[in-house]
């Protein structure tokens, strides 16, 4: 394994675990929005035992992978143990020593509505390095092992029950914020990450091929796979160029193809996943 890149995959996991803690700390801990996770849970119990939500974080983790790992093993990545109490940490370091900024709710949709976006584009970020942070996932694992649960469904319903553990201790009108953020933190994360892993697949059809293919390998450096294709109307055997690049990087292709050969037939399609040598690693995923 490339030292370089596991080096770029726990900087950029850092990063995500720091923004969610600074969504959370900022704006659902203050107003007690329980939007599911080991967090949302902390926060029920702080408003029955009054330990720091980042201290039942702590009790609340270890206790997930002590019993994990009695009764499933130890089949957790380094790199999420790490994520796991990364967060922990943050959160507590935010909440009591580090003093941020937060936003007691004038506006409850307010505090829903960043607190979402900042943890949601946080734990994205995470997810994509091949990291989690833990907490409920736990539990979805265990269920899973022992009942064929749906991860997915069962991580869904173990946060509904934390939001509807925050009404009755928080009030019915909290409680009903803390279901509509974990609705809308579920829908973030997918977008967030969809905008960050999605990639383009490009079919050419030129004349022009050798030169599109130049300006891929040498210019985007990217890879470009030349198919074997026949034209049907034409019968003759033409060379078809396959590429895969970033979104971002489709303009400047397209760009150099319309002034190289105006001629060229060109498919573009979207590539839900990538994986592969300047991609996104296959080790660990799903």
């Amino acid at each position: 394994m490339n030292k370089n890149l596991i080096i770029r995959e726990y900087i950029l996991a850092t990063v995500g675990v720091v923004i969610t803690a600074i969504g959370l700390v900022a704006f659902l801990i203050p107003n007690n929005i329980a939007a599911g996770g080991a967090s949302g849970l902390a926060m029920v119990l702080n408003g029955v035992i009054k330990l720091p939500v980042g201290v039942w974080m702590y009790v609340i983790n270890g206790l997930l992978f002590l019993i994990a790992t009695l009764t499933i093993g130890f089949d957790f990545s380094v790199k999420t143990i790490y994520c796991t109490f990364l967060i922990t940490f943050c959160v507590d370091l935010f909440d009591r020593f580090i003093k941020i900024p937060k936003y007691v709710a004038g506006d409850m949709m307010l505090a829903v509505f960043f607190g979402d976006v900042l943890t949601a584009i946080g734990m994205a970020i995470t997810f994509t390095q091949n990291a989690s942070t833990g907490g409920t996932d736990i539990i979805a694992r265990l269920l899973n092992r022992y009942y064929a649960a749906p991860m997915g469904t069962t991580l869904l319903i173990v946060d509904f029950i934390i939001g509807v553990l925050a009404g009755l201790t928080f009030g019915a009108r909290t409680g009903m914020y803390a279901i509509l953020a974990i609705i809308i933190n579920g829908m973030t994360i997918d977008f967030v990450m969809k905008g960050i892993e999605t990639s383009t697949q490009v079919i050419v059809i030129s004349e022009k091929d050798q030169q599109i293919a130049d300006f891929v390998l040498n210019q985007l450096k990217r890879g470009a796979t030349y198919l074997n294709g026949y034209g049907a109307y034409t019968k003759k055997q033409r060379k078809i160029l396959l590429i895969v690049l970033r979104r971002r990087e489709l303009g400047e292709l397209i760009s150099f193809i319309r002034k190289t050969d105006k001629n060229s037939f060109i498919i573009v399609n979207e590539a839900r996943y990538t994986f592969g040598e300047g991609f996104q690693n296959i080790r660990n995923v799903f």
